[in-house]
């Protein structure tokens, strides 16, 4: 394995893929750099002299400017670069891009299609409240009914949340809007809707939003009109089950709704995880499969990748008008748009919010953009990239990729998290020692392909996806991590 990599030949540092030691001499891209300080690995060095003003390039790309003359060989990081990250925007469209050959149509999986079309990887009864006062209500009913599961369910699981009630406006659309797109997600066979009674999110208003094709695998049940709402839940938890008792069948790679998420990434993600999640989204996509990618702040500073990727001038205006209006709202309450990356990014060796965009955006594959949607929106059932408003946050952004309809999430991670959601969620290490440390969150080590390459290992994780969408239990399942959270915008009365 080489000691560092320069990812492009226009950048003017390299990656340290190992701890590097002041006084070394290290072969990259053919030259050799004297290091004039330690380098942690995933952190970065200077390839050339960066004056004092000049942008810092990676992935062919300025990260950010250098705040001092930085000399060859020497640490580039948060002490010596800066953001220029901003509020600009005006990117013209500029045509759309070109066809991409279908590919991957003999790779199938064994899925529940829906009546609607769509395709699960799981074939679950999910127990939703409308309200945080019956959260633990909605777990009581997924223990007791969990205990003997019924044939032809591969699981009864409760989502609780503490919103519903004391919202007001946007703030509680958002969550009834939510909760509405979560009982569409193809993997739940089946859903109860559990509800209090005297909540701001009524469940009739939840139903309103549930197409009527779906509202034959609903049933509500509130507890205070009810006299035993545990009886009442189990009763409508046998019935669903009994109504959507499945089996598994084989269908093409095209039926997978693919989400992809990056949380604690390190220096490495960008050349390991993050692209590799990208080589899987692409073969998704080339099959005629859908990906959907959100974390709208890490887009800021590497939005022109996607802009480009746009099939249309209204797809790339509405994306370019969403990626603005975030940086506005970052503003409108009082904070830079830079105010990331976070201290555990920073400490893996990302320095600027641009550089851990350039490398985030990369798990969108080579997939054009063909949806761009509002937080909680379902995605149509069309192939290509949906991208979907939502913050960064790894359980709220994991839990819109649900509620736009994945069936499966990628999500790469440099530092570790045992987080789940709501669909199998494959952790996909960046760096081998975090797979190594920690196996009983991490599915597949990506850090492998810095010996291995890129292609052998991609083949490998399409393997797990497809397995793991046949069936094959993740890791947050294993460790019955699942969970939602929902994006609070508003007042609290």
């Amino acid at each position: 394995m080489p000691q560092a990599v320069q990812v492009h030949p226009s950048d003017n540092v390299a990656v340290a893929l190992a701890p590097l030691v002041v006084g070394a001499t290290v072969v990259v891209a053919g030259r050799e750099v004297f290091l004039a300080d330690d380098i942690p690995a995933g952190h970065k060095f200077a390839l050339t002299p960066i004056a004092s003003g000049e942008d810092a390039i990676r992935y062919g790309f300025p990260f950010g400017r250098a705040t001092a003359d930085i000399g060859v060989g020497a640490h580039v990081h948060s002490h010596n670069v800066a953001t220029t990250l901003g509020l600009e925007g005006g990117h013209a469209f500029g045509g759309a891009p070109a066809p991409r050959a279908l590919a991957n149509a003999d790779r199938t999986f064994l899925g529940y299609p829906r009546p609607d079309g769509s395709v699960g990887t799981r074939n679950e009864i999910w127990i939703i409240p409308s309200v945080g006062c019956v959260g633990r209500t909605a777990e009581r009913l997924a223990t007791l009914a969990g205990r003997a599961l019924p044939p032809g369910i591969d699981g009864i699981h409760a989502f609780p949340h503490p919103f519903g009630c004391s919202q007001l406006g946007d703030d509680l659309d958002g969550t009834t809007r939510l909760i509405a797109s979560l009982a569409c997600n193809p993997n739940a066979g089946g859903v109860l809707l559990l509800g209090l009674g005297c909540e701001s999110n009524q469940l009739s208003g939840v139903m309103d939003l549930i197409p009527e094709q779906r509202r034959d695998r609903i049933r509500i049940v509130g507890a205070q009109a009810s006299s035993d709402e545990i009886a009442d839940g189990l009763a409508a938890i046998a019935e669903l089950a009994t109504l959507a008792a499945a089996e598994r069948e084989e269908v093409p790679l095209s039926a997978l709704r693919l989400g992809v998420k990056c949380g604690g990434s390190d220096g490495l993600s960008g050349l390991t995880a993050n692209p590799l999640i990208g080589r899987i989204a692409t073969a998704v996509g080339d099959a005629g499969g859908a990906v959907v990618l959100t974390e709208i702040p890490e887009m800021f500073g590497a939005e022109q990748i996607l802009l480009d990727r746009c099939v249309d001038e209204p797809t790339h205006d509405a994306l370019e008008a969403m990626v603005d209006g975030f940086k506005r709202y970052f503003v409108d309450h009082g904070e830079p748009v830079s105010e990331n990356p976070s201290p555990g990014n920073i400490k893996g060796g990302i320095t600027t919010l641009e550089e851990k965009s350039l490398g985030a955006v990369q798990k969108g594959g080579a997939v054009p953009v063909t949806q761009v949607l509002h937080y909680a929106d379902r995605a149509a059932q069309q192939p290509g990239l949906a991208i979907v408003e939502g913050p960064g946050n790894d359980a709220v952004s994991t839990s819109a990729l649900a509620a736009a309809g994945a069936t499966l999430t990628l999500f790469s991670t440099g530092r570790g998290t045992p987080l789940g959601s709501p669909v199998p969620t494959l952790k996909i290490a960046s760096n081998s020692p975090l797979a190594l440390n920690k196996p009983g969150w991490i599915d597949f080590d990506a850090g492998q392909a810095l010996e291995a390459g890129m292609d052998p290992v991609a083949d490998a994780l399409l393997d797990l996806v497809i397995a793991t969408a046949s069936g094959q239990a993740a890791r947050n399942e294993i460790n019955d991590e699942r969970g939602i959270a929902i994006w609070k915008r508003g007042v609290t009365l």
